[in-house]
């Protein structure tokens, strides 16, 4: 199914598809329909597609609300992100058992608590010594638990919550180096005049790199490839876009 989003910016638009699919914003890829920077005398418009394999849980006709807050629910997932990292309820009980075994399964010891919980995501912390390993490479393996945990979690009735694995920060760490990436590629691509391919990456860090490089006014970026590890190459436009 396709959805058509609008928005002032690439983010916002991105951030009302999320809102009114009901999604994280990791579980889709975004095409970038028409974006028109905004200048002097005039607003900046952005235009999105997006592409899912199921119906969304929220009708996309309502995005018009997307700007007004939503009261938070009752129950355990309006709690504080850091407030309680014991499970709450027989759901987070399930989720950190299922992730303490598949972490067990791969041969390595590690416990799990909350890391926070928003309405419609839950995050949860590996503590381990294998950290390095749990994460893999450029966050494969992490990528990988946290994609089977979603399924289990869709399983047990809860496929409107979206969960987040996380070890060590490296969330964080990986944000940060990739927003370093991005301007340091825009700064080579400016100086030659050419494009640079980067590396594969999953929709949110592909996201995190156009979005970083989106006010640059003489640099583009754009995806290649197919299936969910795309690659974002950075080009020189010479100009305003």
């Amino acid at each position: 199914m396709v959805y058509e989003f609008e928005g002032r910016t690439e983010k916002e638009a991105i951030d009302r598809a999320a809102e009114a699919l009901g999604l994280g914003k990791d579980d889709f890829d975004v095409e970038i329909l028409e974006a028109q920077r905004s200048g002097l005398f005039k607003k900046g418009h952005v235009k999105i597609k997006v592409h899912l394999n199921r119906p969304a849980l929220v009708s996309p006709e309502h995005t018009g609300e997307a700007d007004k807050p939503r009261s938070a629910p009752e129950g355990p997932h309006s709690q504080t992100a850091f407030d309680e990292p014991q499970a709450q309820n027989d759901f987070e009980q399930k989720l950190i058992d299922f992730i303490e075994g598949m972490v067990r399964r791969m041969g390595y010891e590690g416990t799990v608590s909350v890391l926070f919980r928003e309405e419609r995501k839950i995050g949860f912390k590996i503590d381990s010594d294998y950290s390095s390993i749990l994460i893999g490479k450029k966050g494969k393996n992490l990528d990988a638990l946290q994609l089977l945990t979603n399924i289990y979690a869709g399983r047990q009735g809860r496929e409107d919550i979206r969960v987040i694995l996380d070890t060590e920060n490296y969330r964080i760490r990986r944000e940060e180096s990739l927003v370093r990436l991005a301007y340091t590629v825009a700064d080579r691509v400016r100086e030659n005049r050419g494009s640079v391919l980067l590396e594969p990456m999953n929709p949110f860090d592909r996201r995190l790199i156009h979005t970083t490089l989106n006010d640059i006014a003489d640099v583009e970026t754009k995806s290649e490839g197919d299936g969910l590890y795309k690659q974002v190459r950075v080009y020189y436009r010479g100009g305003s876009r």
